[in-house]
């Protein structure tokens, strides 16, 4: 996407939006932050003779009452860092910088992770859906394909024809957040998706550019009609109220990917300090911070880990001849 930007700062945002690019940044969500201000600041800009752009900023974080903390913060933290390129900038050198609120780093969500019998019921929903009869054959292809390795939403709805290799039984996974990767994914996967591919050869054009999951439209999956058919299949299964953001999201997938691969792990008796590294690659983590977050996030890991400290401490206790403290015989 080419942005086209149209308040009094158009040429640096443009300018901004080029530099992280060159970068190597894809800087496609920030993209439409930035775009989002540039309306806000065309406006206020207008109304505001004498404008001065700490004030607008703060103007513009004080106009999103109802979004969360964390996304403001989000959206504060793209700002900053256009605050900081003006800097450079010989006719911007002097700017003043807002006092920038103090804002949470993280989110509090509590992703949903689903059940396998959760994913059975889904799958089995997927029948129901209609019109075109390709349907259910495309839900179904992407609610496994996202299960089984973990994709990101929307790097599963960016995949090519020529990224899925199924004899190989192998993706790629083009550039995203800085790295490209090879996922490899197990032969019960492979011929779910050489079926869902003879059905996709017959209900569009399946040249090696064309995308590997398509709608109605013939040639992409819209993420916003994904989405709603996941949200209309999540409520169909009972996971999901009508309104409001309880229950699972797209995103979930690929923690319940995440937490099931430990959870199988654990009861292997894997060591899953060792294994995290592996699992970070997988899922194209910068690093493994971000992987270890699972290793906290369900009852389930937590009480595995739990038993088997128990059983541990117990062994240990039993050939040093000490006795249990909180339960002494």
């Amino acid at each position: 996407m080419t942005a086209q930007f149209h308040s009094p700062l158009s040429r640096e945002l443009q300018g901004f939006l080029r530099f992280k690019r060159s970068l190597g940044y894809r800087y496609a969500q920030s993209e439409f932050t930035l775009r989002e201000f540039d309306r806000f600041l065309k406006k206020y800009a207008r109304k505001h003779r004498s404008w001065r752009l700490d004030q607008a900023i703060l103007a513009w974080l004080a106009s999103k009452p109802q979004r969360k903390a964390i996304s403001v913060s989000v959206d504060a933290t793209i700002v900053r860092q256009f605050c900081r390129y003006l800097h450079r900038l010989p006719a911007h050198s002097s700017l003043s910088e807002p006092r920038w609120p103090q804002l949470p780093g993280k989110s509090d969500f509590l992703p949903y992770i689903l059940s396998k019998k959760e994913v059975h019921q889904l799958l089995k929903l997927t029948k129901k859906l209609a019109r075109p009869p390709f349907r259910p054959r495309l839900y179904r292809a992407l609610i496994l394909l996202l299960y089984c390795t973990g994709l990101r939403f929307g790097e599963a709805l960016r995949l090519r024809m020529r990224d899925v290799d199924v004899p190989a039984r192998v993706l790629f996974v083009e550039t995203f957040k800085g790295r490209a990767r090879w996922v490899p994914f197990d032969r019960s996967l492979a011929r779910e998706l050489e079926i869902y591919l003879r059905a996709r050869r017959l209900f569009a054009a399946a040249q090696s550019d064309d995308h590997f999951f398509v709608g109605a439209n013939h040639r992409t999956l819209p993420k916003n009609t994904a989405w709603e058919t996941l949200r209309k299949l999540f409520q169909k299964a009972g996971l999901k109220p009508a309104r409001g953001r309880v229950g699972p999201r797209p995103y979930d997938w690929r923690h319940t990917f995440a937490v099931h691969r430990l959870t199988r792990w654990y009861r292997q008796g894997v060591d899953l300090h060792a294994r995290l590294p592996w699992l970070s690659t997988y899922m194209g983590h910068d690093d493994i911070l971000g992987t270890e977050t699972y290793l906290t996030v369900t009852p389930e890991l937590l009480g595995l880990a739990g038993h088997r400290f128990r059983l541990r401490y117990l062994h240990a206790n039993e050939d040093e001849g000490d006795h249990d403290p909180i339960n002494p015989r």
